[in-house]
């Protein structure tokens, strides 16, 4: 019997992602047998300080990589919106599931959507993106920095220290703690992170025989997806330090992204959208990410990393 090892985060929904594949690996090749190997990344040894201020994506998978690279782990299953835009020479991106709804969700036990907040309400998210977006719709609330995995920030609301908190929908979901979402938040309202609800497989390029046993895993549609709104992040040079969001949908042969990129300080909010067939999925998120570049993005850029 083969013996597959999958490098994993020990956090609740690193767990939930990864026994799923697990599941689906085990059922689909009876002669092969999953284990987890539990790795902790830098970004579960640092919780007080925002990811902006400490570098951001990488911190959740760099030492799961290399557990990939030295052969301890065989395949890593990553939440893909951590996942940097350069993967280490030798690691590839091969396959992901059908994405989860990518909206964020407004989880309250007081208040029943963001409108029905009052003024000065204090709100928890640990992510720019939310926050320069939040503001924008109510720009009297108070945000605070929420880290901590999905227990500890619910759990923090319910003690009183938020009066709400925004959280990936497709988490709460998968961790059956959908009953404190009193709203889901539209696309118009706050776009997603990209590649948010998407589940990746990494591995190593040349490992032939785990591609073969996991390629049936992957859903064509939510692949082209990820490269449409991976490109678009790649050509922004985007991580945790800049507030970006990019959502694509597909209909027939056609793809459709719509990208936003803010300043720091949330006055300047520049957002672009636009389409094309779904084989120029990666030409659109370059040319979505120029259109936002030529348009102001370049200096909002450059003072984000002064």
């Amino acid at each position: 019997m083969r013996k597959l090892i999958i490098g994993t985060r020990g956090s609740k929904l690193a767990l939930w992602q990864s026994n799923y594949i697990k599941s689906l690996i085990e059922e689909k090749h009876k002669d092969i047998r999953v284990e987890l190997k539990i790795i902790k990344t830098q970004g579960d040894k640092i919780l007080d300080t925002p990811l902006a201020k400490i570098g951001g994506k990488g911190l959740f998978v760099k030492e799961i990589e290399n557990a990939l690279l030295d052969g301890s782990a065989d395949i890593a299953v990553h939440s893909m919106k951590d996942v940097p835009m350069e993967l280490p020479e030798g690691l590839t991106l091969f396959a992901t599931p059908k994405r989860e709804e990518p909206n964020d969700a407004f989880l309250s036990v007081k208040y029943n959507n963001i409108r029905e907040l009052p003024k000065g309400a204090v709100v928890g998210t640990s992510s720019l993106r939310r926050k320069l977006q939040l503001l924008k719709l109510r720009s009297d609330l108070t945000i605070k920095d929420l880290r901590g995995n999905v227990d500890t920030r619910i759990n923090k609301m319910l003690n009183g220290e938020f009066d709400a908190i925004i959280l990936a929908k497709a988490g709460l979901k998968r961790l059956q703690l959908t009953e404190y979402i009193k709203e889901t938040i539209s696309i118009s309202d706050i776009l997603p992170a990209v590649c948010q609800g998407t589940i990746g497989i990494e591995l190593r390029g040349d490992d032939k025989a785990t591609q073969e046993i996991v390629s049936f895993i992957n859903d064509d549609i939510t692949m082209i997806r990820t490269k449409c709104e991976r490109a678009f992040l790649k050509k922004l040079q985007g991580g945790c330090q800049v507030p970006i969001a990019g959502f694509s949908t597909i209909e027939e042969n056609k793809i459709h992204l719509k990208a936003l990129l803010s300043s720091l300080d949330g006055k300047k909010h520049l957002f672009e959208e636009g389409d094309d067939t779904i084989e120029n999925a990666e030409n659109l998120g370059e040319k979505i990410a120029e259109k936002i570049l030529n348009n102001g993005g370049k200096e909002i850029l450059k003072e984000v990393y002064s």
